[in-house]
């Protein structure tokens, strides 16, 4: 029996290992399910879902040159097709008037000396006294959080007098 990469055959888990499950699929054949073919969701440890022995139907992923045969379970199961690939919600135009009435309503421009400036709604400050602010916050969480951890170090960074 040859395997082909699409084909989906129903199997007996012989092996199970922290990165996959071992699954005979007839004619001495074995093939790996590694841990993330396994299920759609994120499966912590293989024996909470898989045992030694149990029956499951799975799809050929790949088969290598060296005979290594790949299988997947989650691929296997029958899901209902969908017939768009975007979601419902995504539309292009839309995306777009929306983009350009939040940027109509975030900015508002002002003719100054130098040309269009951006004004701000919510802070009525200039940018040097913004960024003095900055520095200054900046300054006193660094002086702050060196304070906290000098002593917790063990040695290294102690204390100079």
């Amino acid at each position: 029996m040859s395997v082909e990469v699409g084909a989906k055959v129903k199997g007996k888990v012989t092996g199970i290992t922290n990165f996959g499950a071992f699954v005979d699929i007839g004619n001495n054949t074995t093939g790996l399910v590694h841990i993330s073919e396994i299920s759609d969701k994120y499966v912590k440890d293989i024996h909470d879902i898989l045992t030694v022995g149990d029956e499951v139907t799975v799809k050929v992923m790949s088969v290598g040159d060296d005979g290594k045969i790949g299988l997947s379970i989650r691929k296997a199961a029958d899901k209902p097709h969908r017939e768009d690939n975007h979601p419902k919600h995504f539309n292009k135009s839309n995306n777009r008037d929306r983009r350009e009435n939040n940027n109509r309503s975030e900015r508002s421009f002002t003719h100054g000396s130098r040309g269009f400036q951006r004004k701000t709604e919510h802070k009525n400050q200039d940018f040097d006294s913004m960024l003095a602010g900055f520095l200054k916050e900046s300054d006193e969480r660094l002086t702050s959080l060196r304070r906290n951890t000098e002593g917790k170090r063990g040695g290294r960074g102690g204390r100079r007098s």
